[in-house]
């Protein structure tokens, strides 16, 4: 595997959000589940996300502008220089997502070299979705890093809704979490890795990372989610840009991480 240029896989089966396992897979993936499904049919092709040719910068937009109404480009730009790894898919050679990602080794507080998965903008063509390609995009942006977490590790990422934060509520240890109050120590690391992600302005009391005053784009998804879903997004203001940052660890938190 190598760190910058294609690297392409014509046959995936990644893991599908079920059960949390321990450990590294050989193939460079952390296995976060058990249960996989079949992802043959999509080719997928993961690199450096500075080195997007004219055409592949071009699908990505495409995609992001199927996937929000008033989708904002600067923003989306800006996500292109923040993380270095992006994963394309075609299905028979038509575009069916992308996912932006990666995998760095931070200085946290009290949290030395800590392997962080950073999740980023991820958008599947509405005719892919529910096929477990998020979930395999992301995976295969944050293995380009080369990183192999040998303990611990934090998965993070900003959402903007309940459908999105349901890729980490499924694990205990996420965060925010309603009628929880976020500790001292949660609020240091979440400010923490808010800045990896180049937030200016985060709430460390809500997990709110602040937008820029334009919206980033409004979800084009019908979300079925109930009404206490929404409570940990109170405070998110889409017309401004807000985004949550959610945080979560694999396979379970350090002692004292909810205290």
């Amino acid at each position: 595997m190598t760190r910058h240029g294609a690297l392409v896989r014509q046959a995936v089966a990644l893991p599908r959000p079920l059960f949390v396992a321990r450990g590294w897979r050989g193939d460079g993936y952390w296995r976060m589940q058990v249960h996989e499904r079949d992802l043959s049919d999509f080719a997928l092709t993961t690199k450096a996300a500075d080195a997007l040719t004219d055409d592949e910068r071009a699908m990505v937009y495409a995609l992001f502008d199927g996937a929000y109404r008033q989708a904002n480009h600067a923003y989306l730009a800006n996500s292109l220089t923040k993380l270095r790894y992006i994963t394309l898919a075609l299905h028979d050679g038509a575009p069916a997502g992308f996912g932006l990602a990666d995998m760095r080794v931070l200085d946290l507080p009290r949290l030395p070299r800590q392997a962080v998965g950073m999740a980023g903008m991820c958008c599947i063509d509405d005719r892919f979705r529910r096929r477990g390609l998020f979930g395999a995009l992301e995976r295969h942006s944050m293995a380009a890093a080369g990183e192999r977490p040998a303990g611990r590790m934090i998965t993070c990422g900003r959402v903007a809704h309940p459908a999105s934060f349901r890729t980490m509520t499924s694990n205990p240890t996420h965060i925010p979490r309603p009628a929880m109050p976020i500790t001292a120590w949660q609020q240091e690391v979440g400010a923490a890795i808010a800045a990896a992600y180049g937030v200016a302005d985060f709430d460390p009391a809500t997990f709110v990372c602040h937008g820029s005053g334009e919206p980033i784009g409004y979800p084009n998804l019908v979300m079925d989610v109930r009404e206490d879903e929404w409570r940990v997004f109170s405070g998110v203001d889409r017309d401004r840009g807000d985004s949550l940052l959610g945080v979560a660890w694999i396979p379970d938190a350090p002692a004292g991480w909810d205290d």
